[in-house]
């Protein structure tokens, strides 16, 4: 789907079933579905997607294409985070949606409330919601802290 004012970048996830990941997004994150090429029933080779006002591209295996989904029960090195106005109402409803919770709702140093799952896909997903405005200064202050209270 061509855009004229496309973002500078944009990912795309793979999935075994790209119509199931469809369905997820849209239930736990609200997700707008934007585009779907579908040739044949259920098989999704490309897809795009909107969670607020990130773009988002998605597809099904393709091998030849090197798109591999995450192995079964595997989980994805990187994390997606959405910024949400209230962090445990969005962890609850992508929970509720089918998420399997990584770490639970709680406040953070940095001035953020965050919580964070597993999609049923193996990607992770956190959400971010503004607490306050911490100064440098006193980032570094409570970073220090956080880091010598969890020293090995």
């Amino acid at each position: 789907m061509s855009q004229t004012n496309e973002p500078t970048v944009c990912f795309s996830l793979t999935c075994k079933s790209a119509a199931a990941a469809l369905d997820f997004y849209t239930r736990a994150f609200g997700a707008v579905e934007l585009y779907r090429f579908s040739p044949t029933p259920g098989a999704v080779p490309h897809a795009e997607f909107k969670i607020g006002n990130t773009h988002i591209y998605i597809s099904d295996e393709f091998p030849p294409g090197h798109a591999f989904a995450i192995p079964e029960g595997g989980l994805a090195p990187c994390v997606f985070s959405i910024q949400v106005e209230d962090c445990d109402q969005a962890f609850a409803r992508a929970l509720a949606a089918g998420g399997s919770p990584l770490t639970p709702s709680r406040d953070q140093f940095w001035g953020k409330r965050t919580a964070m799952l597993r999609d049923p896909f193996g990607y992770r997903w956190s959400f971010s919601q503004h607490l306050e405005e911490v100064p440098p200064d006193e980032l570094n202050k409570r970073a220090q802290a956080f880091m010598s209270a969890n020293a090995k």
